[in-house]
């Protein structure tokens, strides 16, 4: 009875101790070198794993690194401090490229904007975009202000103000996670030091327009006209800014009637112009006094 029982066990423990050894064996012989850069890599990341590098992860992103499938400055999180210390690992020089940020082209906030209809549902704007007119705002290209973009954001750089999205510029790290999510699609990354943006995203002509909302862009084409540097023109009836071309001047923001650039400036007063000194008038001659007769001496008087 107790070999009935004994055999089946060390059978059994055998054929595990043996497939042990081949699979150890396995292991050995057909084991993949990993590049130990990969490591030092992902030690230089912030390790955020928010995606916005376009892969899964900073594991993902720091064996892309390392194989070259990916730019040593690919970290936007990690920004030039992460690129200089990778680049280092793997023997290049980092393009330290100009910080940028995320910004939302509209400013139809709840003063400026007309509503539709007074929404009441889940605060969320894929949610609520589904809906029949997909928003309540008169706008149809405007931001919904329920907040998706707010909630997509790990690092807390977006907030709701007066019904529009606003991002926190020292706090983004370009990500690009609010971009993805808005179901208008009004979120870009734009450079940083870029003072001069565009708040509306208003494909509709002026007219139709100013019916909806007093921030919105008219295409009046004022700006393209301003601009000496042929770095902004209007397209699809929206003003659309090269930033490459951009000088932060800020006469288009400066020029537009509706306000709706920002970046404006506040120009210097002109030097007042001296006035000529004023000419003295011609003195009237004066008239002479006339003569003081002396006093005649009085005659002796006769004895």
């Amino acid at each position: 009875m107790l070999n009935a029982i004994l055999f089946p066990i060390l059978v059994v423990g055998g054929l595990g101790v043996l497939f042990g050894i081949i699979l150890g064996i396995a292991a050995i012989k057909f084991r993949v070198e990993r590049d130990p850069k990969i490591d030092s890599i992902r030690e230089a990341l912030p390790g955020a794993n928010c995606g916005g590098c376009g892969f899964a992860g900073c594991d993902a992103l720091a064996e892309a690194i390392a194989t070259g499938k990916a730019p040593v400055n690919g970290c936007p999180v990690g920004g030039a401090k992460a690129a200089a210390a990778i680049g280092e690992i793997m023997g290049v020089k980092a393009d330290t490229s100009a910080k940028k940020t995320a910004f939302v082209k509209c400013n139809g906030t709840c003063d400026k904007a007309k509503n539709n209809y007074e929404y009441d549902g889940i605060d969320d704007c894929v949610m609520a975009s589904q809906l029949v007119g997909s928003t309540s705002k008169s706008c149809a290209y405007g931001c919904m202000g329920l907040g998706s973009c707010v909630k997509a954001c790990p690092f807390g750089a977006i907030k709701i103000e007066n019904g529009v999205a606003v991002v926190d510029p020292e706090v983004c790290v370009s990500c690009g996670k609010c971009v993805a999510t808005c179901p208008k699609h009004i979120i870009e990354i734009v450079p940083k030091k870029k003072k001069v943006k565009v708040q509306c995203s208003s494909k509709d002509m002026g007219k139709a327009v100013m019916s909806v909302c007093s921030a919105g862009c008219i295409g009046c084409k004022i700006c393209e006209k301003t601009c000496k540097f042929d770095a902004i023109h209007v397209v699809d009836n929206i003003a659309v800014i090269d930033y490459d071309k951009c000088k932060n001047c800020g006469m288009c923001a400066n020029k537009c009637p509706k306000k709706v650039i920002t970046g404006y400036r506040v120009e210097a007063p002109k030097p007042a112009t001296p006035a000529a000194p004023a000419t003295p008038a011609a003195e009237a001659p004066k008239a002479e006094a006339p003569a003081t007769e002396a006093p005649k001496a009085e005659e002796p008087k006769a004895e």
